[in-house]
């Protein structure tokens, strides 16, 4: 528990709460707590998913905290390891991230689930990108949105700021799923514990391409992995979870991941 976020651990899984009432935005203070949050559950092997959302049922996150703002807290601001919310900037996070978005999800809080890997939402949350209304950038989500959803779409969001819903959103493919308010939660849990179950080792060889090669060539980025040029991919084709896999194949049986 810290001041403005409440974390849990569930056996291998951690779940994070942002909880800063009335509308849970994000200070420099909380910011750099999602951070150090964040930052905790990549360094430590015993934590394999993580499950971002917020208290209320109306509010995920509006973003950067206006009043804040106001009262002197610059845009470059210390926020801490990251990046804004503690996501978007945090190198080697190399474990599944879920958000699962109770509510209104704009600005800052937008480019926060942008940062997850899975994204559920509640039937009643609602999505916009309103910078454009106060005369700043939506900077993380100007460098990701054109590359999650369609061009023509992700710049007319930009652009325009307008409000959108569930429907739309995962019409895009921006969300994987629409739920209940009072089964967001569980699905998230049984996803996570899911993915919990799974080989960890294949979870970060995968993050690690998928992030590295966003930028590059593709017969690039194949042949920095069969050349073992990423860590995750080195790690894993040298562990004991490889061979137990392929063990665990050849005699009929569900494997038993360690880590290691």
């Amino acid at each position: 528990m810290t001041k403005n976020i409440r974390v849990e651990r569930r056996g291998a899984v951690l779940e994070v709460t942002l909880d800063r009432p009335k509308a849970n935005a994000i200070d420099a203070a909380t910011s750099r707590e999602l951070g150090d949050t964040f930052l905790a559950f990549r360094d430590d092997p015993d934590l394999r998913v993580a499950i971002l959302t917020a208290a209320g049922d109306k509010f995920f996150c509006p973003g950067w905290d206006l009043k804040a703002a106001a009262e002197g807290e610059a845009p470059d601001s210390d926020y801490g390891p990251g990046g804004f919310g503690g996501l978007q900037e945090l190198p080697r996070l190399n474990k599944p991230v879920i958000a699962a978005v109770n509510g209104i999800c704009c600005g800052g809080g937008l480019e926060l689930a942008l940062g997850a890997d899975i994204i559920l939402a509640a039937e009643h949350a609602t999505f916009a990108l309103p910078e454009i209304r106060s005369g700043t950038v939506a900077d993380a989500a100007t460098l990701k949105l054109p590359k999650r959803i369609p061009y023509h779409i992700a710049m007319e969001l930009l652009f325009t700021g307008r409000w959108f819903d569930v429907g739309e959103a995962k019409g895009w493919g921006l969300i994987n799923r629409v739920l209940p308010a009072d089964a967001l939660m569980s699905e998230a849990r049984k996803m996570a514990d899911d993915l919990a179950a799974g080989p960890p080792l294949v979870f970060a060889a995968i993050k690690e391409i998928v992030c590295a090669a966003e930028d590059m060539k593709f017969q690039d980025a194949m042949n920095r992995i069969t050349t073992s040029q990423f860590e995750t991919v080195e790690r894993l084709y040298r562990s004991e979870d490889q061979k137990e896999g392929a063990r665990a194949f050849a005699e009929k049986r569900d494997p038993v991941w360690k880590g290691r």
